[in-house]
Parts: C-alpha cells; sequence; structure tokens
C-alpha cells in the first residue's frame, strides 16, 4: 500500500514556513504523495449540492473554509523546491476550468522541474456557480468537456507534430515543448464515484480516484468491489488491461481516539486501523490518502508523525 495526505488549503497551515514544514514532513516520513484540492473563487452563495455531504451543503461539510483556497498548480510548483521523492498530485483539477492547452504546457513544466514527480488528478467539478463565474464550457457538457480536454493533454504531451480536432479544442501545425519528464506522460488519477466517472478511468486514466469513509461516501469493501468489477469490465472494452489502472481511495482519517457512536472506517486504535488497510487492499486498493489537516499546523505534523509510526510502519 502507498499512502498520500492532503495538504492544508486554509488558515495558518498555509503560511509558507508552515506548508513547508508539513511538505518536508511528508517527504522524510516516506510519503508516496501529497495532494492538494482546487478552487478559484468562492461564490458567496452556493446552490450546487456538494457531493461529498449528506446534505449537500458545502458550509455545513466545513470544505469551503473562508474561500481562501490557494491555487493548485503554484502551490505544487513552491512544494516541488523544497522537497526530493514525494509525488504532487492535484486532487482533483476541475479540468474545464482552465485553458487547455495552457493548462498542459503548466502540468508539464511542473513535471520536468519536480523530475517527475507529478500527478494529474482529474475530475468534472460540481460547483454550477464557479463555472459560470470563470467563463468555462456549459455545465452541462463537463463530462465530456473533461474526456475532450485529458485527450488534448495526452496528444500534446505525447506526439512530436500534437494535432487534436473536438468540440471544444482544436491545435495543429505546433511545437509543444518541454514534454513532461514522466513517459508516456505523468499518470492520470481519474475522481469520482459516478459511472462515467469510472469509465472515464478505464478509457484514460491510470488510476481511479475515488472519496470513501465519509458519511456522503463511505465506499465500504463491498460496494468498492462492485465498482471495480465495472472498471475492469469498461477497461476491457476500451482495449485496455484492467491489472494496470490502480485504485487510489481517499479515505479520510478520524482523530484515533474518537469512538463514541458507531465505528468509522480508519478511526480508532492503529490496529483496528491496519486491519481496514489490509481489508481494502484486499479489495484491491493501490493507495490511501489520508486527511491530517488540523487548525493548527503543529498538530497536524504530529498527526502525520503517529501515522507513518503505527500504522504506514507496519502495514
Amino acid at each position: 500500500m502507498e499512502y498520500g495526505f492532503y495538504l492544508p488549503n486554509s488558515g495558518s497551515s498555509i503560511n509558507p514556513d508552515a506548508l513547508t514544514n508539513i511538505a518536508k514532513l511528508g517527504d522524510r516520513l516516506g510519503f508516496f504523495c501529497m495532494v492538494m484540492p482546487d478552487h478559484v473563487l468562492q461564490p458567496n452563495k452556493v446552490s450546487s449540492p456538494y457531493p461529498y455531504s449528506v446534505t449537500g451543503d458545502i458550509l455545513e461539510a466545513g470544505q469551503s473554509g473562508d474561500g481562501e483556497w490557494p491555487e493548485q498548480i503554484t502551490t505544487l510548483a513552491y512544494l516541488a523546491g523544497v522537497t526530493e521523492r514525494i509525488r504532487l498530485v492535484t486532487s482533483v483539477m476541475i479540468i474545464p476550468y482552465r485553458n487547455p492547452i495552457l493548462t498542459a504546457k503548466m502540468l508539464s513544466t511542473l513535471d520536468m522541474l519536480s523530475k517527475g514527480r507529478l500527478i494529474l488528478g482529474a475530475g468534472v467539478g460540481w460547483m454550477e456557480e464557479e463555472f459560470e463565474l470563470l467563463n468555462a464550457e456549459p455545465f452541462a457538457e463537463r463530462g465530456a468537456v473533461t474526456n475532450e480536454y485529458l485527450q488534448a493533454f495526452i496528444e500534446l504531451w505525447t506526439s512530436d507534430n500534437p494535432t487534436f480536432t473536438g468540440k471544444y479544442v482544436h491545435f495543429s501545425d505546433i511545437t509543444f515543448l518541454p514534454k513532461p519528464v514522466q513517459k508516456p506522460h505523468p499518470p492520470i488519477w481519474i475522481g469520482g464515484q459516478s459511472k462515467p466517472a469510472i469509465r472515464r478511468a478505464a478509457r484514460l486514466g491510470n488510476a481511479w480516484h475515488p472519496v470513501g469513509a465519509i458519511p456522503a461516501t463511505p465506499l465500504e469493501p463491498e460496494e468498492l468491489a462492485e465498482n471495480l468489477v465495472l472498471l475492469r469490465e469498461y477497461a476491457v472494452k476500451a482495449g485496455r488491461d484492467p491489472s494496470t489502472i490502480d485504485v487510489s481511495v481517499k479515505a479520510p482519517l478520524y482523530d484515533a481516539s474518537n469512538t463514541s457512536g458507531p465505528r468509522r472506517r480508519f478511526t480508532g486504535p492503529p490496529d483496528e486501523v491496519c486491519q481496514d488497510v489490509q481489508t481494502y487492499a484486499d479489495v484491491g486498493v493501490t493507495h490511501l490518502i489520508f486527511d491530517f489537516r488540523t487548525s493548527d499546523p503543529n498538530q497536524t505534523e504530529d498527526r502525520m508523525a503517529k501515522f507513518a509510526e503505527e500504522v504506514m510502519a507496519v502495514t
């Protein structure tokens, strides 16, 4: 099993020194990757249903913070310069938000400067208000837009004579350099729990990257196993080997001392967390991404170190 962690996206932890310390600690502890979320701006009123809250309210889910949301690629580029081995994951990038040619160039440059450490976590997005404010392609077409942009990325990254003709993007007779360090291109992790997302992972992704272990999307092993059957079927139909597609689950780690109420996955004593890890590994999960974030960056570091000692070292 490979492990990752969420980077802070608000509060005192995004102070450059605090963010640097958290990233460097993750590198020293041997975490495989660190993930950074993506919002460009925070509308003051959000009616779009948030998929990772039981009520659909992002404010109730506590995910909107105060609207800070440091820009994703910029933050990962900064942290690439202060770390050495840990992988840098956009988790997830809302693909329709940005011009595809410019985005492909930014990601290719980040992969080059980080010496091949970029992973593109990709999603279609859920906040219609943000789409409108960014003048993105229509919200209702975001799935088709994402598919096309990802195909354009791959063409730009891998072809010596990039050529693409689609509904939303087209180019030809261009030079696109630098290419990414990773060949054929940086891994693409497809986020989302829907059937279209699973199909997208099977067609275009190097991993399926859903969210689990939260009340809105518990993604218990039985449900995960059913989804992986679909993933494999879609991959075969797309002419791909299902065994080449990883499964990277965002599985928030709750405070180990929180033992009230029914037990949730990845909470409680270390031996129970380790058993959960094994259960998900047995189903086919290859990466687990945990959430150690607190309002105090020192406490966040303590939780990371404790997890590395009590779980990573023995699984």
